[in-house]
């Protein structure tokens, strides 16, 4: 063999060397970043290892999680079903006549408020301002209160002949909702109590409830003063009502802006809650389709959670 032939086979040598140096490297690579993979997870991984959310255990049938101030959803459990929404209807009824007449507007309860199943306390003849008869309202969850509420539509808008007056407000509340975007919400009465056995004054859902009570928080927050305490001496000069907050944990939920309950036999439990994390940044917790106790032990468990996940978002 001469030296030709000799410089041919180093060569090939070389060559085959170098390709199989470059295979060990990839492979030795490829092993090494799988190894490291299980190691460090990717982002997407950790988010959900860490997610506050993911081992609650709740009662409910539905309930969403609003970031008000990020305009993002934080979590929701069938958020966009349509269930029944019981007296969180009194929200709307709150807002709609509270944009439809001044604060210091003169209601005087009747005959037609008291007949209204329920018994909140409220007497015949007694002269309330719209602001008080609005807190007393949405604080003792009053059905008569709700109906007194809906008769300053009469101050508006002329009588038609073919409705009544509760029906040309309850128009009004779902022209509202329209408005707003809720887009599985409606509305067939003012206070959210069940027609009968089996269907409600109104259905929404839980992504609406929390929609609508952010536009209150952001808007028209002052219809949600009293909502804030667990009870409330309300009323006049002439007379004054003891009022005791539906929503018991209202004293433990840390930064309350405001609340509202609801429970009827078709809806069960339901609760929305608006509470700030911080300066300026509330968020909004709807709860529906659970039990009576369930509903308050499903929002505390949903609101440390996403105190939890507001916490990790800032860091």
């Amino acid at each position: 063999m001469n030296f030709k032939d000799d410089k041919k086979e180093i060569i090939t040598a070389g060559l085959i060397l170098a390709v199989l140096s470059g295979i060990f490297f990839v492979a030795f690579n490829y092993f090494k970043n799988d190894e490291e993979k299980e190691i460090y997870p990717n982002d997407t991984i950790v988010e959900e290892l860490n997610n506050p959310y993911k081992d609650l255990s709740l009662e409910a049938k539905s309930a969403f999680v609003w970031d008000l101030r990020e305009g993002k959803e934080l979590y929701s459990l069938n958020g966009e079903a349509q269930l029944p929404l019981a007296s969180i209807t009194k929200l709307m009824t709150a807002l709609v006549s509270s944009e439809m007449v001044p604060m210091g507007t003169i209601l005087t309860i009747n005959n037609e408020d008291i007949k209204v199943e329920g018994d909140s306390g409220l007497l015949l003849g007694e002269k309330w301002k719209l602001k008080d008869i609005l807190n007393f309202t949405l604080m003792s969850s009053s059905n008569d209160g709700a109906h007194a509420l809906a008769s300053v539509i009469g101050f508006v808008q002329p009588r038609k002949e073919n409705k009544t007056t509760e029906e040309m407000f309850v128009d009004a509340m779902n022209d509202k909702a329209k408005e707003l975007g809720l887009s599985q919400t409606f509305f067939l009465n003012e206070s959210g109590l069940d027609l009968n056995r089996g269907f409600g004054g109104a259905y929404g859902s839980a992504k609406d409830v929390a929609i609508l009570m952010g536009n209150i928080v952001e808007n028209n927050p002052e219809i949600l003063q009293a909502t804030k305490f667990l009870n409330l001496n309300i009323g006049s000069d002439e007379f004054v009502h003891f009022v005791e907050n539906t929503n018991k944990i209202v004293e433990v939920i840390p930064g309350v802006i405001g609340s509202k309950t609801g429970l009827t036999d078709l809806a069960g439990g339901n609760l929305v809650i608006g509470f700030d994390v911080g300066i300026n940044h509330p968020i909004i917790i709807s709860v529906l389709g659970s039990s009576a106790e369930g509903r308050f032990s499903d929002m505390e468990k949903l609101v440390w959670a996403s105190m939890e996940k507001v916490a990790q978002n800032r860091n």
